[in-house]
């Protein structure tokens, strides 16, 4: 479950800019749009951010999956020798020589957590953990690179268990001590990278390959039924979904591939994916999943993870939902997580849109809403709408929201004839 996510110093963020997930003041939509989480704290099932083309919003996403990377690939072999995925800044002299700077609090196991670094390309400059069992925090770790020594320098706390000596050894110094601890078998930590791992989805601006919700429907009859169910509900007139494992053949592979991407493809499974519909005298016609319109392919891809994050309570990041989308259809999907009865392992859905007609107060509550535009400085901005302490069901958000009054719209001038 994820409580709080900020960013500092990262692409278009220069100053540190929080998304909090956390339950404001207001009794709209409670018991369908939060849930209470361990902790004592109420959270909100969902958030979404508006803003114009290149105000920031997909940095913001970028931030969280720069995050999750170097939790997961910093402390192996393989990147020993790379640049951790972090660019500051640039447009600021100072700030393009300063670390970026990435925190987020949540609660895995039913314990909170609240961790951060701050990294280089080629150091982590800071690193720091905080745990809170019981409710009272405990100090796990912090790190902080110690230029004029050329090292760090570690205080590790009595609370975390294990061979520490070990762990703060063998990590390096473009590597985090959580992802090396782990790797080297410490149980107390390991929560907090399996949330990492596990519980985060992102997906970008193409969303997700069909896959995914292909082998569910290969795997077993009752994934089929879902995805099915969830087809039907979308109205995209898909009667049947039908997979087939195959392997690569030379035949089916273009000329002009390479003869050695060639040999290394050959006898490799895929799923051929078609799907079925019924003509006009009642019979059942298959079409190769390709020759779908761009939705209908967009609303299968999408099928299998929305199903699978709702089951285990994931925390899903995606670019432009609505790209592809009837507005019907994104609000379908947004009402799935904003729901008790289809999500009731507290899934989590955080997206960017510029889809407006889905900007009211029958769908979300306003301490979902964030606008995140660029300054005059150029450093991007996230505001939460309750900033602007919207009237609660009266204040049409949609109409608002295009005329200005909340910013974060295009400043869009007139184009003038050239000599």
């Amino acid at each position: 479950m994820l409580i709080q996510f900020s960013v500092k110093n990262f692409l278009s963020f220069r100053d540190r800019q929080t998304l909090s997930l956390m339950r404001a003041k207001g009794g709209e939509l409670v018991a369908s749009n939060t849930f209470d989480a361990p902790s004592g704290v109420s959270l909100l099932r969902s958030a979404v951010m508006y803003g114009p083309n290149a105000g920031g919003k997909t940095n913001f996403l970028s931030a969280m999956r720069a995050m999750r990377e170097t939790v997961l690939k910093s402390a192996t072999e393989s990147q020993s020798g790379d640049s951790l995925p972090v660019t500051p800044f640039r447009l600021s002299q100072a700030n393009r020589k300063k670390p970026c700077e990435f925190e987020v609090i949540f609660i895995a196991d039913g314990v909170r957590y609240q961790y951060g670094f701050a990294a280089t390309e080629d150091r982590i400059v800071e690193e720091w953990l905080l745990a809170f069992p019981k409710g009272r925090p405990q100090h796990w770790l912090s790190r902080r690179w110690n230029a004029a020594d050329n090292k760090h320098e570690w205080q590790i706390g009595n609370s975390l268990t294990g061979t520490k000596q070990l762990w703060r050894n063998s990590t390096r110094d473009n590597a985090l001590f959580l992802s090396t601890a782990v790797q080297l078998n410490s149980e107390q930590l390991r929560p907090i990278y399996t949330w990492f791992r596990d519980m985060l989805r992102m997906a970008n601006i193409r969303g997700w390959s069909p896959n995914f919700s292909a082998s569910l429907c290969e795997k077993d009859g009752h994934g089929k039924l879902h995805i099915m169910d969830y087809l039907r509900a979308a109205d995209v007139g898909v009667e049947d979904i039908n997979v087939e494992k195959k392997q690569f053949d030379d035949i089916e592979l273009p000329d002009d591939m390479p003869d050695d991407v060639k040999q290394e493809m050959k006898g490799r499974p895929y799923l051929e994916i078609s799907t079925s519909h019924v003509d006009a005298e009642g019979g059942i016609v298959n079409f190769d999943l390709s020759d779908e319109s761009h939705g209908t392919r967009k609303v299968f891809a999408l099928s299998g993870p929305w199903i699978d994050s709702l089951n285990n309570g994931h925390i899903v990041f995606i670019d432009e939902l609505n790209v592809g989308l009837h507005p019907y259809l994104t609000k379908f999907l947004i009402q799935l997580f904003n729901s008790s009865e289809f999500n009731p392992n507290n899934a989590q859905l955080i997206f960017t849109t510029h889809e407006t007609s889905i900007l009211t107060q029958d769908l979300f509550r306003r301490d979902q809403i964030w606008f995140c535009e660029k300054e005059n400085d150029h450093a991007s901005k996230m505001i939460p709408l309750t900033d602007y302490s919207p009237r609660k069901g009266r204040e049409n958000l949609e109409q608002a929201y295009l005329s200005g009054r909340y910013g974060a719209v295009p400043c869009i001038t007139p184009l003038h004839e050239g000599n």
